[in-house]
């Protein structure tokens, strides 16, 4: 499954936020392993490294950015996206980018933490675990 990762969750290793991280790290080693297939938002790569650069320092951040941008796809975010995502109605600016940036990239969900900010999606939205538990639900 062609999976749009929210960056919230890619940060939830990166950072090891708990009690995110082992969920989110779980999800990563499926992409890894190519059992899911993950795109991340171009802004979502921005974000990372703004914010990973603050905590880690520039050098390990890059370093962590590298080995996400390999093991992902990368969903543009052109000027289609941005009007599509000013049309779509979500509350925030930057889900509605995210969501937009999917479908473009012709994802088939979302995986967030904040599922609630994605009400209007018209793709599948998962929070961390449900998307586990549906990817494992597939393999047997």
């Amino acid at each position: 499954m062609k999976v749009l990762f929210d960056t919230n969750v890619i940060l939830d290793v990166l950072l090891a936020r708990e009690p995110h991280a082992a969920v989110a790290a779980h999800l990563l080693n499926l992409v890894d392993t190519h059992e899911i297939e993950g795109v991340i938002c171009a802004t979502t790569a921005t974000t990372i490294h703004y914010l990973a650069t603050k905590a880690v320092g520039p050098r390990k951040a890059k370093k962590h950015l590298s080995e996400i941008v390999a093991m992902f796809t990368v969903a543009a975010v052109d000027q289609k996206v941005l009007v599509e995502a000013l049309n779509l109605g979500l509350p925030d600016f930057e889900d509605a980018v995210l969501h937009q940036a999917a479908v473009a990239a012709d994802c088939r969900a979302i995986v967030t933490r904040n599922t609630k900010d994605f009400t209007k999606a018209t793709i599948s939205v998962f929070a961390p675990q449900e998307l586990l538990a549906v990817t494992i639900a597939t393999r047997t």
